[in-house]
């Protein structure tokens, strides 16, 4: 019985070790990850982060207005387009007005609305051209037509409203509508004001502006840091604000495995790493942190050395933490968009994992060899 209980110990132990290469665990080993590198005919290069690395892969995603949207001048208050409305007085110096009543000088014309062709209709003055012209070349228009009629006619023009030039807001903001250009919303940043502000966080607010067939986005921080991106607004913009769509994803041994969206503009590999609990000091190997993507041949040739590179290629970096500048480089290394950052498990814990396998196949022979006793 002890001969059989000793073999039963044996095998049990020996099926332990046998399972320790398949025991549960976060993802692949270094040694597996250098194991499928083009260097070992694998198909993704496996890159270890350094200065010049960091620097041929710092690309943070350009945004901003073209020169098109710089160079557009702002927008005349006074310019009268179709939609409009005007209000329009006329004085005659005259016992017997043409438009008033008799002993009334003044005559007002309220709420002369510009029709879709640009035109007003003046009694007397007949049909004017008001679109393209300012209040005040207006005024000239209409007294030139009466002082044939009525002698030394005065006239006010006043535009009272603007919705013949209007823009459309929508997304993240205080107040999404149509709202007019006027004197004090002919720009960007007066028209957001205008809507209440963006109701996301400032850091990952993006705005994007169409303008007829012309689209382009910019960071909602740079139109304040960057004064020329306050740009003149026209009839008919239709302005966007959402909230920047970048992610990452973190896995392994880390503080939590999840798709994390950016909180900030740009996002280093330490700040990823911060962002998801740190590492887990149970589990992580601090000298195999991983990132995962895909690059353009460019960056990838530049990274590597070399030209033929075509189309984008899988490319894998490492950060090894424990190194004298192993910090200093995952703070200055670029996460982007679609990133899988993963952190390996430490040697020992695979080791343990085993040992728990083995002692716990022990504990099983014991209770059998107890059991066969009986």
């Amino acid at each position: 019985m002890t001969s059989r209980a000793a073999k039963t110990v044996a095998f049990l132990a020996l099926a332990g070790l046998l399972a320790a290469c398949g025991l549960p665990r976060s993802g692949p080993s270094k040694r597996e990850i250098f194991a499928g590198s083009v260097q070992k005919e694998g198909d993704a290069f496996v890159i270890t982060v350094n200065d010049r690395v960091t620097r041929a892969t710092s690309v943070v995603p350009a945004l901003g207005f073209s020169q098109t949207f710089i160079n557009a001048g702002i927008v005349g208050s006074d310019t009268i387009r179709p939609g409009d409305t005007l209000g329009i007085s006329i004085w005659e110096n005259v016992d017997r007005p043409l438009l008033g009543a008799p002993g009334t000088p003044a005559t007002a014309l309220e709420e002369v609305q510009v029709d879709g062709n640009g035109y007003i209709f003046i009694p007397y003055a007949g049909r004017i051209k008001a679109s393209g012209n300012s209040p005040e070349a207006i005024r000239r228009i209409i007294t030139n037509k009466l002082e044939a009629q009525t002698p030394d006619p005065q006239v006010t023009v006043t535009r009272l409203a603007g919705d013949g030039a209007t823009v459309s807001l929508t997304g993240a903001i205080g107040a999404q509508g149509v709202y007019a250009i006027e004197r004090p919303t002919r720009t960007l940043t007066a028209m957001l004001a205008r809507a209440g502000g963006v109701s996301v966080e400032p850091e990952i607010a993006q705005i994007t502006l169409v303008r007829g067939d012309q689209t382009a986005t910019i960071w909602y921080e740079d139109l304040y840091s960057n004064p020329e991106f306050d740009i003149a607004l026209r009839a008919g913009d239709r302005i966007l604000i959402e909230e920047d769509k970048r992610s990452f994803t973190a896995i392994g041994a880390t503080g939590a495995q999840s798709r994390v969206p950016f909180e900030t503009q740009t996002l280093s590999a330490l700040e990823a790493i911060a962002t998801v609990g740190g590492l887990n000091s149970q589990l992580a190997d601090p000298t195999g942190v991983f990132v995962f993507r895909n690059e353009t041949a460019e960056i990838a040739n530049e990274v590597l050395g070399t030209t033929d590179l075509t189309g984008p290629q899988r490319m894998v970096y490492l950060l090894d933490l424990t190194e004298p500048n192993g910090v200093f480089l995952a703070r200055d290394f670029v996460i982007r968009d679609q990133d899988t950052v993963y952190v390996t498990e430490a040697p020992f814990v695979q080791w343990s994992k085993s040992l728990g396998a083995i002692t716990g196949s022990l504990t099983t022979a014991a209770t059998i060899n107890t059991l066969a006793g009986n």
